[in-house]
């Protein structure tokens, strides 16, 4: 086992050794690495590293990127925390994930998540 100081780390030392095997965000991959299919049990069928399978837990290793605000309980969100939050759940902000390599949320996710701040999805979006 190899320790590294962080993800782009773990898939360079991947990329060097063909034997290797690491753990990293998926937006840290790249030509030189591969994700690895998953199964829980033998008789399984391996599940691959997609975002259907991410979205649906089936993928096990898979999760959401969680954003906190600092906000008092019961109060409402300032302008600019709600714009960026906006922007983040945007057509726009998920193409910013996507072109990093991450897989986006769906307009229904986003629109769930808004909802529960306090936030209509735009119509644009």
């Amino acid at each position: 086992m190899k320790e590294q100081p962080g993800s782009a780390a773990v898939v360079q030392g991947v990329a060097s050794d063909k034997y290797a095997i690491g753990y990293s965000g998926i937006g840290y991959k790249t030509a030189d690495v591969r994700e690895v299919p998953l199964k829980a049990t033998a008789a399984d069928e391996p599940i691959s590293a997609t975002p259907e399978f991410a979205y649906t837990g089936k993928y096990p290793l898979s999760r959401f990127l969680y954003i906190y605000v600092n906000l008092k309980p019961g109060a409402p969100l300032d302008p600019l925390r709600k714009e960026f939050l906006q922007y983040v759940l945007s057509k726009d902000g998920q193409s910013d994930v996507i072109k990093d390599g991450y897989f986006p949320v769906n307009a229904k996710i986003a629109s769930e998540e808004l909802a529960k701040i306090g936030i209509t999805m735009k119509a644009t979006n």
